[in-house]
């Protein structure tokens, strides 16, 4: 998630989430639902502000972080949904509800068809499929997972910017 600069001039006076103090400055940060202070939002392990070294910011352990520093804390984590493989940390991703996919492995199941931004899709135990294909699912589902951890919870969505995860 990134913190996004905004023009304080239509927000009215918002208190920040760093300080505490009421933010007068022109520009403020948005970022984790809370507004700050543009000197206010930094890295909690180099303690650099993020406004002035990238437009993302990551969180995880109660921490707000750099890329840099998460993937130096975190380093490689996550496994692809479709391959099984390790996602690298830093590698871009797609999401689909609570799944990780790498760009390339985010196709639909039974077409093979890459699922790009602007297409509508629907995840149904972690299997992916578009519109068209979106009538198969089920029969799918019952012939290709035998798993007994299936999640049962089935949701359209559309591909949008935001699926797709600096990690």
């Amino acid at each position: 998630q990134g913190p996004f600069r905004v023009d304080a001039g239509s927000l009215g006076l918002k208190r920040c989430a760093g300080c505490g103090l009421k933010i007068s400055d022109r520009f403020l940060l948005f970022a984790l639902d809370r507004y700050w202070h543009c000197s206010c939002l930094t890295c909690s392990s180099c303690c650099v502000p993020l406004a002035q070294i990238a437009s993302s910011c990551f969180t995880r352990s109660g921490m707000i972080l750099c890329r840099s520093d998460y993937i130096r804390l975190f380093g490689m984590s996550g496994e692809c949904r479709s391959c099984r493989s390790s996602i690298p940390a830093g590698e871009m991703v797609m999401k689909a509800k609570s799944y990780m996919f790498h760009i390339k492995c985010f196709v639909c199941s039974v077409c093979c068809k890459r699922l790009v931004v602007g297409d509508h899709f629907h995840c149904e135990n972690g299997a992916l499929f578009c519109d068209q294909d979106k009538p198969a699912a089920s029969e799918y589902i019952k012939r290709n997972l035998h798993s007994s951890a299936q999640d049962d919870s089935v949701t359209d969505q559309m591909v949008k910017t935001d699926y797709l995860i600096d990690r």
